[in-house]
């Protein structure tokens, strides 16, 4: 089977769990380390052209990382798309099986059931709050209904935004340091914040920095992701 991946943490999960079936994957798919594929573009501007050329079986995407109209066009090229849709843990549980199981044909992972058992075992303490930028200049934060956000709560990191309108809000950093949050949350990406670039921003907050893999990513890295995560944010207690 031949498939192509659109999105970074699909393209890992496929990449581990079904050797040598990836024939395609975006710049910016980095995991597995020394993935040897045909690179597509981006998540959000593909090559269409060069993923039709390469003949797949299976194109993976997701309905937030990818635009409609570049699946669209590969749909009416005549490609098979299998467009996952992510929001909570459960939902990742179940599209990854979706993905790997009915859409590539592969047996369940040994890997997504230890994430499953990983994420069943975590006993949060007691509650904080945080806000949780994505992006600076503008400042952007997790508002409601995000997967990161519901990774948060289930490790006992409220979102203070977590009710907002808006999934992605932009908030002026004056407003974002009189929430009242407990914690500050500074993943490195889709911003690579870091010691020296996020934390001065907040300077009545601790700062946990934490890895952006751990947190957005549904694929193998879920397995570890609740004791990374929790030693990263257990700053300030």
């Amino acid at each position: 089977m031949r498939v192509v991946s659109l999105v970074p943490s699909l393209t890992e999960a496929v990449a581990v769990s079904g050797p040598g079936l990836l024939v395609g994957a975006t710049d910016w798919c980095s995991h597995p380390a020394g993935l040897d594929v045909v690179r597509v573009g981006g998540t959000k501007n593909p090559d269409v052209e060069r993923v039709v050329a390469l003949a797949p079986d299976l194109v993976v995407a997701n309905e937030e990382e990818n635009r409609p109209a570049d699946l669209a066009a590969l749909t009416a090229a005549g490609l098979d798309v299998l467009v996952t849709e992510v929001r909570t843990l459960p939902q990742a549980f179940t599209e990854l099986e979706r993905v790997l199981v009915e859409g590539c044909g592969l047996a369940r992972p040994d890997w997504l059931d230890a994430a499953e058992r990983a994420w069943g075992a975590v006993r949060p303490g007691p509650q904080r709050s945080a806000v949780v930028p994505v992006w600076r200049r503008p400042w952007m934060v997790l508002g409601h209904d995000t997967f990161a956000g519901d990774l948060l709560a289930r490790l006992g990191v409220r979102n203070v935004y977590a009710d907002h309108a808006e999934r992605y809000p932009r908030i002026g950093i004056d407003e974002l340091n009189a929430a009242g949050a407990d914690l500050v949350v500074l993943p490195d990406e889709p911003y690579r914040f870091t010691p020296d670039d996020g934390p001065e921003a907040f300077p009545a907050l601790p700062a946990a920095l934490v890895d952006g893999r751990q947190l957005t990513w549904y694929g193998p890295s879920l397995a570890e992701a609740p004791a990374v995560l929790g030693a990263a944010l257990r700053v300030g207690t």
